[in-house]
């Protein structure tokens, strides 16, 4: 089961957030039929997305993550809630670059360089929007440098996704460690000490280290408290009604040219891979709805 564990150290000074979800990488996997490094690439940002939606307060607040990069992957979009779901896509899932010369998938090479554009939709009239230059097109360094660019929050982002010899994915998993304001700079300093000391978090889950585990080998000696543990999964909240909305919003001419060609049309949803079919009659009817 993926999930989630919220804690803070320092008397209160750190927050940290770590969370496992082997799943939740493994369902976009197989609803988008990626290749490793897309795997790779959307689970690292799912993985972040769900712990930064995790920080909203709003219960009916959504988090939008949207990467575009001149990569062949052509871009990657993350939407996540407060409630621990997530869901994502890669534009072009099909891509596949040579290992790197450590044997690790290219994630940097498939995104390559652009902007990173975090929109937090708390239900006010006008959303928060936070757009960075990527550093490195890694993902974790990213959303390390939005926080500290954007949030003004000094940050630690590590993620990491295995993918194995089948192309399932074998673990996937990352942390959000956050400075406060308040904290002594000799915390600041041990914390320092302790990221640069502990393993990459590819190698802690290949350890097989739970999210409270990652977070006592980084926080341990600084007084670290867990809590908060949640569930988070892949979930889409996709409908036929909803897609209906999206055809209604189409040009006369284009819902038209669907009727005029006589046979039913299957939509796809972006997030999730799930078809809907509507039979020519259906559009007609969405069509007569318009008028």
């Amino acid at each position: 089961m993926d999930y989630m564990v919220r804690a803070v150290a320092a008397d209160d000074s750190i927050r940290a957030f770590a969370a496992s979800t082997r799943e939740m990488a493994e369902y976009a996997r197989k609803a988008h039929s990626m290749t490793p490094v897309c795997t790779a690439a959307l689970g690292r940002l799912l993985t972040g997305g769900v712990m930064m939606g995790s920080m909203m307060k709003e219960d009916r607040g959504v988090l939008t993550i949207q990467v575009k990069g001149d990569g062949p992957i052509g871009g990657i979009t993350v939407t996540a809630d407060s409630k621990g779901h997530a869901k994502g896509y890669v534009n072009h899932p099909g891509v596949e670059l040579p290992l790197k010369q450590n044997g690790h998938l290219d994630v940097a090479g498939a995104v390559g360089h652009g902007t990173l554009t975090v929109i937090r939709d708390l239900g006010l009239k006008e959303p928060y929007v936070g757009t960075i230059e990527m550093p490195s097109g890694e993902l974790a360094e990213d959303l390390t440098y939005y926080f500290a660019e954007s949030d003004q929050i000094p940050s630690a982002v590590g993620l990491g996704v295995l993918v194995d010899t089948d192309l399932s994915v074998k673990e996937a998993g990352g942390f959000i460690i956050q400075i406060m304001p308040q904290t002594p700079d000799k915390v600041i300093t041990a914390l320092e000490r302790r990221l640069k000391e502990s393993p990459s978090v590819t190698e802690m889950l290949e350890q097989g280290d739970t999210p409270e585990k990652i977070l006592e080998r980084i926080l341990g000696d600084l007084g670290m408290r867990t809590e908060e543990r949640e569930e988070v999964s892949f979930y889409c909240d996709c409908s036929k009604e909803r897609v209906s909305h999206v055809l209604s919003t189409l040009q006369m001419s284009d819902l038209q040219e669907l009727i005029d060609d006589g046979k039913p049309v299957d939509i796809a949803c972006n997030f999730c891979g799930r078809s809907y079919r509507f039979e020519p009659e259906e559009l007609m009817k969405i069509a007569e709805e318009r008028k």
